[in-house]
């Protein structure tokens, strides 16, 4: 077997996302038989014995392994990062044994915060994953935001502009009050169900910084009483909180294919030329 950079190794092994698995890689806590690995480092699997913290990884028994491509509506206190070794409770706790093949590793496409709850898809596909997450792809992220306070016009009128963060300025794609019906087929999902006083809103993102909603929301002195990702492009939230499910072949094969279109009465995604 060719040798490969080593964050893609650990990416098909299902260890992580590939930038997950860089992290894990510049933190040190890879080993190549023994020796911290480098980012940028290629190795080649069936020579070398990879270790994730100390713990082997079987790269050449993931490759060879079913991809499987799960959708999860997480709660929150669940943390979305499965290599987070302090983590009381990880995602992974909430998938049934029956749902992961044997040799299968799981790991999170993107992430939601500890205290953000919603649609999450669990994956082993490596490249499937990169597909979902490059923003060339322009897959989009809707949200429900809960506030304890309806937005005034200059808040409003602040997020449309954008809020100026440590990593540039965060806009929105889009914010609008939620209706009545999202509201309520929202609620029906959700435990703990949500106070009948909240005020929801919906929002869609491209970009997804860490915490980047609740921040700009606090920015505008709107803090996020309760957040809820309803939408991953084409695939929209219809779990109860906790539950899981597999993805059908459409929904995987509509997720890996480029462009989400909200206007497609079929939900088909339009590729980008």
């Amino acid at each position: 077997m060719p040798a490969e950079r080593v964050g893609k190794l650990l990416a098909a092994a299902g260890v992580a996302s590939r930038r997950g698995a860089d992290a894990l890689i510049g933190a040190g806590r890879v080993t190549l038989d023994g020796r911290v690995a480098t980012l940028g480092e290629k190795a080649d699997p069936v020579v070398t014995a990879i270790a994730v913290d100390g713990r082997p990884v079987d790269v050449v028994a993931a490759l060879v392994a079913p991809a499987v491509h799960l959708a999860l509506h997480k709660p929150a206190g669940a943390t979305s990062t499965v290599a987070d070794r302090h983590a009381d409770r990880t995602v992974l706790d909430l998938v049934p044994a029956r749902l992961i093949p044997p040799g299968v590793r799981l790991y999170p496409v993107g992430r939601l915060d500890l205290d953000s709850e919603g649609l999450l898809i669990l994956t082993n596909d490596g490249a499937w994953t990169d597909r979902v997450l490059h923003p060339r792809h322009g897959v989009e992220r809707e949200y429900a935001v809960a506030l304890a306070v309806p937005l005034e016009t200059e808040q409003r009128t602040a997020l449309a502009a954008g809020i100026a963060m440590e990593e540039g300025t965060a806009r929105l794609g889009a914010l609008r009050p939620a209706t009545r019906t999202e509201t309520t087929s929202l609620s029906r999902l959700l435990d703990p169900r949500p106070s009948p006083t909240l005020t929801w809103y919906r929002v869609i993102l491209g970009q997804g910084w860490k915490r980047q909603l609740r921040r700009m929301f606090g920015a505008v002195g709107a803090p996020v009483a309760r957040l809820v990702r309803v939408r991953v492009g084409s695939l929209r939230l219809d779990l109860a909180t906790g539950a899981v499910r597999p993805l059908t072949a459409a929904e995987v094969r509509r997720l890996g294919a480029s462009i989400y279109n909200p206007d497609a009465g079929s939900g088909e995604r339009r590729r980008r030329r």
